[in-house]
């Protein structure tokens, strides 16, 4: 008996490989390494170092290559050329959401982030215009941002120096610009429904899991739909249900609540999470970089001075503190392999022929941590965006929000909000750290989809 399960297994393994070859071959995937059965090639990826296997592969097989997770081959992009030929170059066939189950199985292909077609061009249209209608890149969501930042400043006093994790408070700032956007109203920061959904943001990708979340968007939807006054919109709510009644004739209509409530998350989670992780890892290099902070400390005094909050327009004047950011960002490389992408139809690219539906993972740490654009790239060095006369240099290779269709929607909000929190709080606090800077431990941890910083605690001595 079991001599005849070995020879069934065998056979089994010898017809899968078999059929991969030939489904491989007649395809024209970009080359690879060969996959087992059934696993595909998961053996020869460290989860905790994607990064690296990624560039080793693309050492062996070109920046274009096939790799087999399970029975299904996704291919990766490798290098700055690779994905700027891709996603921008054949922005529309690159353009499609690749799958990610949990996702998919709570947001039901609703929203923004994780839709495809119709839903996400649609969605997507609208939300740009909504948001722009509420401020975003305009002077009244920079007001908002700066009021914001003076209450996060508030805060951050009541900790009197006292070693202090900044995690919570440092989601509390963004969640509220946020809030103001959707909601038309922002929360103090002991207020429990605030606490409440924090907690759900710091649980990462659990919150869109959460009936707690769902039941709480569901409960703000209602009150907007009982005070609704379609010729007055208040807020983001507002826009979506007067579209939705303008649109109810419509059996096609995206502007449902399903929808309305997927679309809520994903400008929650992406106005807020990646925007706190981001900020965490700007405070921890500043303590283990103290020259650093000292400079931007130093620039902060002579444009802006103490007197007034910090805006938008210092950064042209402020180039060590705009290039010191964009470092920030580029070493913490927050979303390695950005989400899947999929091809939304039979595409050519690079004499490979890719078939419609294939998952296409594009490897942004493979572009931010390039060697000949970014010398010593695993070093913290705000001259890689300075040129030789100290100007602030822009680089073509910064993506970290990636690039082409699916660009992080919320980019110029997350820009503005970096800048405006991160001076002020250097403007009003000296940054102590609770062990030399030789001690302290930067190196980012890989957690599913992102990065985040090791934990830490710091004092923030008023100045």
């Amino acid at each position: 008996m079991d001599l005849v399960m070995v020879s069934v297994l065998i056979l089994t393994c010898l017809l899968l490989f078999s059929h991969w070859k030939r489904s491989s071959t007649q395809r024209k995937l970009p080359p690879g390494p060969t996959p087992l059965p059934i696993i595909g090639n998961i053996h020869q990826i460290d989860v905790k170092n994607v990064h690296q296997a990624f560039t080793n592969f693309s050492k062996i097989y070109g920046p274009v290559f096939t790799l087999y997770f399970g029975m299904k081959p996704a291919v990766v992009l490798h290098g700055y050329e690779a994905i700027k030929e891709a996603l921008i170059g054949h922005g529309e066939e690159f353009s499609g959401r690749g799958k990610v189950p949990i996702f998919d199985m709570v947001l039901k292909g609703f929203g923004i982030a994780f839709s495809n077609g119709d839903i996400w061009k649609e969605t997507k249209h609208f939300s740009l215009l909504t948001l722009r209608k509420l401020g975003m890149g305009k002077r009244s969501i920079e007001n908002q941002i700066q009021e914001e930042a003076q209450f996060l400043v508030e805060e951050l006093k009541k900790t009197n120096g006292s070693p202090y994790d900044p995690s919570f408070i440092l989601t509390c700032a963004p969640c509220n610009v946020i809030c103001s956007i959707i909601f038309q109203n922002r929360f103090e920061y002991n207020d429990q429904v605030l606490v409440s959904l924090i907690e759900k943001l710091n649980a990462n990708t659990k919150i869109l899991s959460s009936l707690w979340a769902q039941s709480y968007l569901s409960a703000k939807i209602k009150e907007h739909e009982e005070s609704l006054d379609a010729t007055n919109p208040r807020d983001f709510i507002d826009y979506f249900l007067i579209k939705g009644k303008q649109e109810n004739h419509n059996q096609q209509s995206i502007y449902t609540r399903e929808n309305l409530t997927a679309t809520l998350i994903d400008l929650f989670v992406g106005g807020t999470d990646t925007l706190k992780t981001t900020m965490r890892f700007a405070l921890l290099l500043l303590l283990k970089h103290p020259h650093v902070t000292a400079k931007v400390q130093e620039e902060i005094d002579r444009v802006v001075g103490r007197q007034r909050s910090p805006c938008l327009q210092d950064r042209k004047q402020m180039p060590y503190t705009d290039a010191v950011i964009h470092e920030v960002q580029r070493l913490l490389d927050i979303a390695p392999n950005s989400v899947p992408h999929e091809v939304t139809c039979d595409v050519k690219f690079r004499n490979y022929l890719i078939p419609k539906g294939t998952t296409i993972l594009t490897s942004l740490s493979s572009v931010l941590h390039d060697s000949n654009e970014f010398p010593n790239p695993e070093t913290f060095d705000p001259g890689h965006f300075l040129d030789a006369k100290g100007n602030f240099k822009k680089n073509d290779y910064f993506m970290p929000f990636s690039t082409g269709k699916r660009v992080c929607l919320g980019e110029g909000l997350a820009r503005m909000e970096l800048f405006l929190f991160l001076t002020t709080i250097l403007q009003n606090f000296k940054l102590k750290s609770l062990v030399p800077p030789n001690e302290i431990n930067d190196v980012p941890m890989y957690n599913g989809f992102v990065v985040l910083p090791p934990p830490f605690q710091l004092c923030f001595i008023p100045v």
